[in-house]
């Protein structure tokens, strides 16, 4: 019998990315339906959506370890220890929880070692990205919409993240708060903080620059006179693994370095 895992199902993608950057991408057998890094993940059965699970598939696939995601896979999870199956849900929010969260994942299926290199790796590549925004001649403040309708503030690893670009924080006080409910916005909140960056990432849904520039007074808002409203797609920087910490954060500094050097 092997001593760590050898069929795991990923529900979301960032475990399925680690495992892949851990070199242990050949024990995953399903992923979520969502799952789109790294792309030979694709080709694993799909077993999942974010709030609904093919439980039908997922016995088929036999999984000795089902790893899943926050509050909102709690009734997936449920079932599947009802069912008998082992489950580890992580429950990350901070870009310091991400890192535990890899070095958890590493111990689980037995390979520490990489997990601490991955960690180191990722670490440097964000101390280069801030190092770069500390050059920078101002710190844009900066709008991150998780949602639209209604208007969400980004969640804290996020922000985090935005801040190790160069950019202020509109609402750092919402950081904090779990769940989405918690940081809602009214829009007039907003425009009355000026931002001079809008980032979107509506998760599900292809972001409309037009539609965020129209909202009722908007139009003063200086992300808006100037056109700097940026998508972000979610499967870069609403995921709290290694594609925030690299082509996430990327996209937030590029994005708050020409705004800074206009």
């Amino acid at each position: 019998m092997a001593s760590y895992p050898q069929r795991i199902i990923c529900l979301t993608e960032e475990t399925t990315e680690t495992l892949y950057r851990l070199g242990a991408g050949d024990r995953i057998v399903g992923v979520s339906g969502y799952t789109v890094r790294p792309p030979e993940a694709r080709a694993k059965p799909k077993v999942s959506a974010f709030l609904t699970a093919r439980f039908d598939k997922i016995e088929a696939l036999e999984p000795d370890l089902v790893l899943a995601f926050s509050d909102l896979q709690a009734d997936i999870t449920a079932e599947l220890v009802r069912r008998g199956y082992t489950v580890v849900t992580f429950n990350q929010r901070s870009v310091d929880e991400i890192f535990q969260m890899i070095r958890m994942l590493g111990g689980l299926v037995g390979l520490s070692d990489r997990a601490e290199a991955l960690v180191a790796e990722l670490q440097s590549e964000l101390d280069a990205v801030r190092a770069s925004a500390a050059a920078l001649p101002c710190r844009p403040r900066v709008f991150f919409e998780e949602w639209d309708d209604p208007l969400i503030s980004g969640i804290r690893w996020v922000d985090e993240l935005i801040e190790i670009a160069g950019g202020t924080c509109l609402f750092p006080e919402l950081r904090a708060a779990a769940l989405a409910k918690d940081r809602i916005v009214p829009p007039d909140r907003v425009r009355e903080a000026a931002p001079d960056i809008v980032f979107a990432s509506w998760c599900g849904k292809k972001v409309r620059p037009e539609r965020i520039a129209s909202r009722p007074g908007w139009d003063v808002v200086p992300a808006v006179r100037h056109g700097r409203i940026h998508e972000i797609k979610s499967t870069y920087i609403l995921q709290p693994g290694p594609a925030s910490l690299t082509e996430g954060v990327r996209q937030l500094h590029q994005h708050i370095r020409d705004a800074a050097q206009a």
